[in-house]
């Protein structure tokens, strides 16, 4: 059974068909990353909040859930490229700001300086 996937790509969405389980494996092998990469970016111009990446990924058309935007972003921050702030009188829930590392712009950089290298691989005429 196939399913359709929106991909986001230069604030224009494409139509993949594709079956479930290639969905699952292009989110996990792939997607994850251009996300991680988006988070950096926008962490890099200044703080940024779950709720608003969250829609800032879906303003792309990724279709990313809570479920794993929270994870990803508490990975990010095990791995000290984020750092995250919240209120402390907030309780567990309380919304949380991260904050982009030193660390975190190192690899920031390191990936920006990769992506324009694969951009002008895949794109010779550009």
């Amino acid at each position: 059974m196939d399913e359709f996937l929106r991909v986001g790509l230069l604030r224009k969405s494409i139509m993949l068909t594709v079956r479930t389980d290639e969905s699952k494996i292009l989110v996990r092998e792939v997607l994850l990353s251009f996300w991680k990469v988006h988070i950096l970016h926008h962490a890099s111009e200044g703080p940024v909040v779950g709720q608003w990446m969250l829609n800032e990924l879906r303003e792309h058309g990724y279709d990313v859930s809570p479920g794993t935007l929270y994870p990803l972003l508490r990975r990010m921050e095990k791995y000290g490229w984020l750092r995250g702030v919240s209120d402390p009188k907030g309780g567990p829930r309380a919304r949380k700001e991260y904050f982009l590392t030193k660390d975190g712009r190192r690899v920031y950089r390191r990936i920006k300086a990769l992506v324009a290298e694969m951009h002008a691989e895949i794109n010779p005429s550009q």
